[in-house]
């Protein structure tokens, strides 16, 4: 039942996944505390269902090319009114496929799971009738654009024999179901193991396992009891699945393993965050039973105790220097190939294989509020490179940390007595503020800071616990911090807005950074590198007496090229250049359509560049990366040679850089750069994103600015152009820059409700 057209449609994007990989598998060896020593086994649920419908024969493709070379293919076995054997997520086929367009009035209701349930099942329908029924994407947050590929759905024997798996894992979730519509599960399990090599058959019903182990070589095929819910009642034994986890022996007496939810193991409290690990891969193991850990998905949110990090979440069940589970069950199947060959056992000291910069967004602002001594200190202890101090003034001209001049966007000052001050000032954005130039440094300080959350709209919030840990730090304090690390190689230093505030606030930024570094002693010191950024290429010239600053010029704007005489302008006030990650690969509704010229460009005239900004939440990332930041950041830095990431999580980026697989002389699938393009390639015309504009060249006008005006003798706090509008009531929340994904939210909204 597989269709030659989806087949076809395929063709051009995993030969291009193959051609950039040479070899799976690093062949490294490592110590694993699993029951049997080896590594942890790789289980991809209906292949890499994940980013393709789940059980199409996209997902199980990307999975065995993707993942590593001893994975497991997983198979939901549902069975046919006439007893064949289908791979589909669920007995209930329509959430899954199209069936409900073509069948459109044989929806039925029965019970499953001990509640009535309504919609189209398997056991009412004939193979026959299912070879015009489609898989399409099931999961509403994930893309539904692969959905005009007509995938087939795949019986169990052509599943195992057209993609030829090295492991095959049967699940059979619902046999009391099938026995009650007169389909033995039983004999069509027996039957098919004469013919198709079976690694796995998993079973939440006890009495399923029982009923085939003796007829079964339990050394060819493993059977592995399945827990549910705890509350949950396994339906053959009439207990529930938290009872059945207090007597592993008896389970060891019909299986060879057991798999359990995630939380089993690592539970979380109301707040999301994880409590103290259960003794349960313990106590398994001590039975004899390998243990399977599932639900693990990149595209949901993690305990905050992972920072939005799934390569860290894996590592806590493999690598916690205590136990390893035997296996994991993923959605996205590349993921946990990468924790397991090449992240497991590294250690923090380990060599670095690549050797772009890691520079830091305000600290490690991700964790806690950005600019703060706690944001700073981690980002350090994290393994950042360089730390960076986007300056802001205050009102009584003391240079101090923050990531944007109106203090709304990271402090509480809406909710403050200093509410009455917020106004409007267009030279420096749309919307009102309460803007540093318009409070003392004493004042500042009294302000709480908060962690900034960019992705709210999805509901996705910043590590609530630390939200209003920290202190704003000025320059000097900065710069005291930076001196005393030794693992730091560099500062960056950040200035905007350096003319509104000489002009208008009578302030001097580039002064008032000069006169810091100065008095630090960076002037004189070759141990920290200092970097000096800013959009205004005017600001850099201030610095240019200084031949040890690396002047930085950050071009704002999503650019596909840049011209010639932009470029040698350039040239003559920076030494390196930052850009958006969309000027390197840009996308289209979150897919990528290609790469740039950009950064080649660039290097070519010696110019390094840095991309901004790397963040781990999933919906930061296009589809292609597979809603994983360390996939995202390996395809910048090997796919587009950047120099340097520029990331609110520089833990993640420099864990990056130490992992093995970067060290070999093949590189595997799972650490390989994306193709940018590909996915889109995918796309039928019906479901093609509508064509965008291509982001302009940047030109010399863009470039040039005129000289920074001379400082004005006086400054006001309603500053000339400016409105004053009404407070902001004390139980305000801190306002939130709009995100740059809503197109995506657009798109999934469509695909739900469409």
């Amino acid at each position: 039942m597989c269709n030659s057209r989806a087949l076809v449609s395929l063709t051009l994007f995993f030969s291009l996944v193959v051609a950039s990989v040479s070899a799976q598998g690093s062949g490294s060896k490592s110590p694993w505390q699993t029951l049997s020593g080896k590594s942890p086994l790789v289980i991809a649920r209906g292949g890499f269902s994940g980013i393709f419908p789940d059980s199409s024969y996209a997902a199980y493709s990307l999975a065995l090319i993707t993942s590593l070379p001893d994975a497991v293919l997983w198979c939901d076995v549902q069975l046919t009114k006439d007893a064949a054997g289908i791979c589909a997520s669920d007995v209930k086929l329509d959430n899954s496929t199209d069936i409900s367009d073509g069948f459109n009035k044989r929806d039925k209701e029965y019970v499953i799971d001990g509640k009535p349930t309504r919609g189209w099942f398997s056991v009412d329908f004939t193979l026959k009738e299912l070879a015009n029924v489609y898989i399409r994407q099931g999961v509403y947050s994930r893309t539904n654009k692969f959905d005009g590929n007509l995938f087939s759905i795949l019986t169990v024997d052509e599943m195992a024999k057209q993609l030829k798996p090295r492991g095959l894992w049967l699940n059979i979730q619902h046999d009391a179901f099938f026995t009650q519509h007169n389909l033995s599960m039983r004999n069509y399990v027996l039957s098919l193991s004469k013919g198709v090599y079976i690694n796995y058959i998993s079973s939440p019903e006890v009495g399923f396992l029982k009923s085939i182990e003796a007829r079964l070589n339990t050394k060819v095929t493993k059977l592995v009891f399945r827990f549910l819910g705890k509350d949950e009642i396994e339906p053959s034994m009439n207990q529930t699945y938290g009872s059945l986890l207090k007597d592993l022996t008896k389970i060891k007496t019909f299986a060879s393993g057991i798999m359990v939810p995630k939380d089993y193991i690592w539970p979380m409290d109301a707040k999301s965050y994880l409590e103290p690990h259960t003794s349960i891969v313990l106590d398994a193991h001590k039975a004899g039973l390998e243990i399977y850990a599932s639900e693990f998905v990149n595209d949901f949110p993690l305990s905050y105790n992972y920072s939005y990090d799934p390569v860290a979440e894996y590592l806590n069940f493999i690598d916690n220097g205590e136990f390893s589970v035997d296996g994991v069950l993923t959605d996205f199947p590349i993921t946990p190939s990468a924790a397991i060959d090449c992240f497991a056992h590294i250690g923090k000291n380990a060599k670095e294989q690549e050797k772009p910069l890691v520079i830091s967004k305000c600290g490690a602002s991700g964790d806690y509020p950005g600019c703060t001594d706690k944001a700073y200190s981690k980002a350090i202890d994290d393994g950042a490179d360089v730390i960076d101090c986007p300056v802001q003034m205050s009102k009584d001209g003391i240079p101090f940390c923050l990531s944007t001049i109106n203090l709304i966007d990271s402090t509480d000052a809406a909710q403050s007595d200093f509410s009455n001050r917020i106004i409007s000032i267009p030279q420096i954005m749309a919307s009102t503020g309460i803007f540093a130039f318009n409070m003392t440094w004493d004042e500042i300080q009294t302000l709480k800071p908060v962690i900034s959350s960019p992705y709210s709209s999805y509901t996705l919030f910043r590590n609530p616990r630390s939200m209003n840990d920290g202190k704003l730090m000025s320059l000097s304090d900065f710069l005291d911090l930076t001196k005393k690390s030794s693992s730091l190689t560099g500062i960056l230093i950040s200035i905007d807005h350096a003319a509104y505030l000489a002009e208008e606030q009578g302030l001097s930024v580039t002064d008032a950074v000069t006169k810091a570094l100065s008095k630090a002693g960076f002037n004189n010191q070759t141990a920290l590198k200092v970097m000096i950024q800013s959009t205004n290429s005017s600001v850099l010239t201030k610095f240019q007496g200084n031949k040890n600053y690396e002047l930085v010029y950050k071009i704002e704007e999503e650019i596909r090229s840049l011209d010639d005489d932009s470029l040698k302008d350039i040239k003559t006030f920076a030494h390196s250049v930052v850009v958006k990650k969309a000027s390197v690969f840009p996308d289209n509704l979150l897919f990528l359509t290609g790469s740039t010229d950009v950064v080649s460009k660039l290097q070519i005239t010696k110019i390094p560049v840095y991309v901004e900004t790397f963040s781990n939440e999933f919906v930061s990332q296009a589809w292609d990366f597979f809603s994983d930041a360390t996939v995202e950041i390996n395809s910048y830095v090997t796919g587009a040679n950047v120099d340097g990431v520029i990331t609110d999580f520089p833990k993640t980026a420099a864990r990056y850089k130490r992992n093995r697989c970067l060290g070999l002389k093949e590189t595997p699938a799972y650490m390989s750069p994306v193709e940018p393009g590909s996915l889109m390639e995918l796309i039928t015309a019906p479901y093609m994103p509508p064509s965008e504009a291509p982001n302009p060249v940047l030109t010399l006008d863009d470039v040039s600015e005129p000289p920074l005006p001379p400082v004005s003798p006086t400054s006001s706090i309603s500053a000339p152009n400016s409105t004053a509008a009404a407070p902001v009531s004390r139980n305000a929340q801190p306002k939130i820059a709009p995100g740059s994904y809503l197109l995506s939210l657009a798109m999934l909204l469509s695909a739900l409700l469409f």
